[in-house]
This record gives structure tokens, C-alpha cells and sequence, in this order.
């Protein structure tokens, strides 16, 4: 199951045409990462809205061209896509920011971030100036060194590691349950 926003899959598809006139559907479902049918059906209203050009070629082969029009609606799709991206970092940010001043008012200092995707990058950079320390990274991508020089550590190894709490740098809602088979102390932990 895919949860891509509509206009966001119109604005892929576009994107991907202009790149690349002469693809194929099943290309196009594989760089996107939806359905063949889903495709099938942007490329159906892609064309009959008139942003669409589709030229038959020989041995079955299908050219893609988008029209001024398409290009009038990229413009118009990648502005609202910029909006949407900057308000949502905004978003994020004020809650870290909100985060970082109740543990402040807790006396921590020692983080271990959990997590380690575009949350974690802007909670690692959000603490530049705060009297705030990220002593490591817990992520499913295993131990080792990678972030922003930041010890990695598997859920396994997070006993090991002194620290005054846990943030939990994602949004997705899974930590929690795994954090309990960790055997994490919940009273130490804060999430965005």
C-alpha cells in the first residue's frame, strides 16, 4: 500500500517524464514505488487534462511529451510541494524546540537520539548552542560510526550507554514498543 499524496504523484510523474520521454509504465511504477495500475491511471488523467502528449513508436513503444500546460502544472505542483515541505520542517523544528526546553528544564544534558533519519538531522543540528550533548544514535541500521561522527548502537547494545534520556527522533509512532523489549526506562524518554 502506497500513502503518496495525489498531487504528489502527478508532480513525480512529470518530474520523471521530463527526465525521460520514452519509458515504460512498469519503469515508471518502479521508480515511483506504486502500483502498475495506479500508474496506468496518473498517466490516464495526466493525458486527458491535456498535460500529456503520448506518441506511439515502433515495437510497441510509447513517447511521453509533456505540453506547456504539464509544464504550467510541474511549476505549479513543485511550488505547493516546497510550501508543504517547509511548513512541515518548520512544524518539526518548533517541536523540537519545545522538546529541547522541557529537558532543559530537567536538568538533561546527555542525549541518546532514536533514530537516525531526517528528524534525527534536524534534532542533532537543533542543539548547536544548547548546553545539549547527543552521546549516540540508536538505529535499526546497526553499530558503527555515520552520524555526524556519532556512535550508531543497535537496540541491543542501549544498556550500555550512560545518558540522562532518550529522544525519540521519529514520527512514525514505532519506538515506544520497540524502547519496552529494549527494556528502556520510560520515565527517561521524549519524543517530538
Amino acid at each position: 500500500m502506497n500513502n503518496h499524496p495525489p498531487e504528489d504523484i502527478s508532480l513525480r510523474l512529470l518530474d520523471e517524464l521530463t527526465r525521460e520521454s520514452v519509458i515504460t509504465q512498469r519503469a515508471l511504477a518502479d521508480r515511483l514505488g506504486i502500483a502498475l495500475g495506479l500508474v496506468n491511471a496518473y498517466v490516464k488523467r495526466l493525458y486527458s487534462k491535456g498535460l500529456i502528449k503520448v506518441k506511439n513508436l515502433p515495437k510497441n513503444r510509447v513517447k511521453y511529451i509533456i505540453t506547456p500546460k504539464g509544464f504550467a502544472e510541474k511549476a505549479k505542483l513543485t511550488y505547493r510541494y516546497m510550501n508543504r515541505s517547509i511548513d512541515y520542517f518548520r512544524d518539526v523544528r518548533q517541536k523540537i524546540e519545545q522538546t529541547y526546553a522541557l529537558m532543559l528544564a530537567s536538568d538533561v544534558r546527555n542525549i541518546l537520539l532514536w533514530g537516525d533519519g531526517e528528524v534525527a538531522e534536524l534534532c542533532y543540528i537543533s542543539t548547536r548552542g544548547l548546553p545539549l550533548k547527543i552521546v549516540g544514535v540508536v538505529a535499526d541500521s546497526g553499530m558503527g560510526k555515520g552520524f555526524f561522527g556519532h556512535d550508531i548502537y543497535s537496540i541491543e547494545n542501549v544498556n550500555g550507554i550512560e545518558y540522562d534520556a532518550i529522544l525519540v527522533a521519529s514520527l512514525d509512532g514505532r519506538a515506544s514498543e520497540t524502547m519496552n523489549k529494549a527494556g528502556v526506562n520510560p520515565e527517561r524518554v521524549y519524543y517530538i
